[in-house]
């Protein structure tokens, strides 16, 4: 398995630590370097390439938010770096949530978060995926919802829809199309509910719901419950 290099970009000095010495407990991590501010982040960004940058939003000179904006700016500049953005803070409120991914943030994870999670994060934003905290998930359902909303208007079809996923995934769901049954699952996990809840509203053992759900991330190519809601908002298949 090769390594994900890693910078690590946090001011408080006991929880860059903190962290460093927990990424480094893991073979399939490097860390090149770390910084205690955005503008020795941003050199670092540039002089050492790393696979994924874990971002505080509550930098000293400015935050890391703009951090991840002017990076993003710097990257259209510079196709050759390709560093995944991940933010790594305390702060879940719905405005810092949504600015961060607004500036480009490729995941976003909460501080409380555990070691092994986070390696998890890490690695499967160097994948090219993002990774959500399940504690501000539904911050970015909400905000899905409500772009798709305003978009396309109070009607929205599922052909349309569809058209603004990508041509490989638009391709895979025409030719393994989810059952009615499955849609069902799908729609009730888009509003939260757990496998229990899913298994008492559609009158199924929860073993059932399992295989609905097992189903339903194999034909939309996600790993989790999470990636298959905003899939499926995405994508048209649930409004």
């Amino acid at each position: 398995m090769s390594q994900v290099k890693v910078l690590i970009i946090e001011d408080h000095n006991l929880t860059r630590i903190g962290l460093k010495a927990a990424l480094q407990t893991k073979a399939e991590i490097e860390i090149l370097g770390e910084a205690a501010n955005a503008t020795e982040g941003f050199k670092l960004l540039q002089m050492l390439k790393p696979d994924v940058a874990t971002v505080d939003i509550g930098l000293p000179d400015f935050d890391g938010i703009e951090l991840t904006r002017r990076y993003r700016e710097f990257q259209e500049q510079n196709p050759e770096y390709q560093t995944k953005i991940l933010i790594l803070t305390m702060q879940n409120s719905e405005n810092a949530v949504l600015a961060a991914m607004g500036a480009g943030a490729d995941s976003y994870c909460m501080k409380d978060i555990e070691s092994d999670k986070l390696i998890e994060a890490i690695w499967e934003t160097n994948a090219g995926n993002s990774w959500i905290d399940p504690a501000i998930a539904d911050v970015i359902l909400r905000q899905i919802r409500q772009d798709y909303s305003l978009a396309q208007g109070e009607k929205i079809s599922k052909t349309i829809a569809i058209n603004a996923v990508e041509p490989e995934l638009e391709r895979i769901i025409d030719t393994y199309p989810l059952t009615q049954r499955e849609l069902e699952v799908l729609e009730l996990i888009v509003g939260g509910c757990d496998n229990a809840e899913i298994a008492k509203r559609l009158y199924l053992t929860i073993g059932t719901v399992k295989t609905h759900v097992r189903g339903i991330l194999s034909k939309l190519c996600v790993d989790d419950r999470t990636q298959a809601a905003v899939r499926a908002l995405r994508s048209g298949l649930v409004p």
